[in-house]
């Protein structure tokens, strides 16, 4: 009975250790088969490296390694973090995966001397992309440092050969040389830059009140010059107003003066038609009579002025030229006339 008991313990002793050791081996080759699996995503690379020599390069989707023989290389990086706080700032990790998508580097804020001997501050971001994994690899220690610091320097000799005026208004001039020194010069780390922009330029804060200042005084003088043309144009508008209103005015006198003039001479031809044709009854009348027929006419039209002459209020005196004698006369003719013409 007691051997039969103990022959049972070692039994189930027996397999209790042949489960742990399954399970273990188990455990072991699953280590095994997910360290021979590497899944890369896609725009990522690794490069892989056996016994320290370059193996290889896994692109994106499912690879597969050699444990303990094969190890990916890893690249120094940089990013930003944010702290609790909300403070950026930047952290330099190694990673595996290398991005191969367009990065951006944001440098802080670089001093800046100008070719006019003025302390200026330039903040600038890089735009850049990895296109040959193994020099960046392997070409440079520390890519992304080396990268830094090659724009703070190339930064430093553009901007040093300008004057603060010109630093000011030529951005996309620096923006160029940066580009194209960066661009040869990271050529044999397998980088290509694609651009590089100024963000900020900031002078020193006695320069920036001087220019307020002058852009103050830019803009009055501008408001000024505005002003003036505003008047200008005004009094022009209002000298060819008052202009077109004294041409229409002319005109409208030049037309009542020909309407007026028109009329005065048809009047005067009616007032000749109309003693032409008085004259013509008259002659006609006086055909049979001896008297004169102008005679006659002359004596009307001094009976008419004599009229006139005594018509006013003031008029007590008449004088009577000499030759109303032949008027006196042209009364007896009339005279003579009307008898005539009685008798007819």
């Amino acid at each position: 009975m007691e051997y039969s008991l103990s022959t049972l313990m070692f039994g189930a002793i027996s397999n209790t250790f042949a489960l742990a050791f399954a399970a273990v081996l188990a455990i072991v080759v699953l280590a095994a088969i997910l360290m021979c699996v590497k899944i890369i995503k896609q725009a990522e690379c690794m490069v892989v490296e056996r016994f320290g020599k370059y193996k290889g390069t896994l692109n994106a989707g499912i690879n597969f390694i050699v444990p303990v023989m094969d190890k990916p290389r890893a690249i120094h990086w940089r990013s930003k973090r944010t702290d609790i706080s909300g403070v950026e700032y930047v952290m330099t990790t190694e990673k595996t995966n290398i991005d191969l998508r367009e990065q951006v580097f944001d440098f802080a804020k670089q001093n800046v001397i100008t070719k006019d001997n003025v302390n200026i501050e330039i903040d600038a971001m890089l735009y850049f992309q990895i296109t040959e994994v193994t020099k960046a690899i392997y070409e440079i220690a520390n890519l992304p440092d080396a990268i830094e610091k090659l724009c703070k320097t190339s930064l430093r000799n553009v901007a040093g050969n300008l004057t603060l005026d010109e630093c000011l208004t030529s951005r996309d001039q620096i923006n160029s040389q940066l580009l194209a020194i960066m661009d040869e010069a990271t050529d044999k780390w397998g980088v290509k830059v694609n651009r590089v922009e100024l963000k900020d330029i900031t002078p020193p804060h006695d320069i920036q009140q001087a220019m307020e200042k002058q852009m103050r005084a830019e803009r009055d003088r501008r408001a000024v010059i505005l002003t003036a043309e505003g008047e200008k144009k005004s009094m022009i508008l209002e000298s060819e107003g008052i202009r077109e209103s004294q041409i229409r005015r002319a005109e409208g006198e030049k037309q009542a003066l020909i309407l007026e003039a028109t009329g005065q001479a048809e009047a005067r031809l009616k007032i000749a038609t109309a003693e032409a044709g008085a004259i013509k009854l008259v002659t006609e009348g006086l055909a049979g009579a001896k008297t004169d027929p102008a005679q006659y006419l002359v004596a009307i039209r001094y009976l008419e002025t004599l009229k006139e002459m005594t018509s006013g209020k003031d008029n007590k005196v008449v004088y009577v030229p000499y030759e109303a004698t032949g008027v006196i006369g042209s009364l007896g003719g009339i005279k003579e006339m009307l008898s005539g013409l009685g008798k007819s």
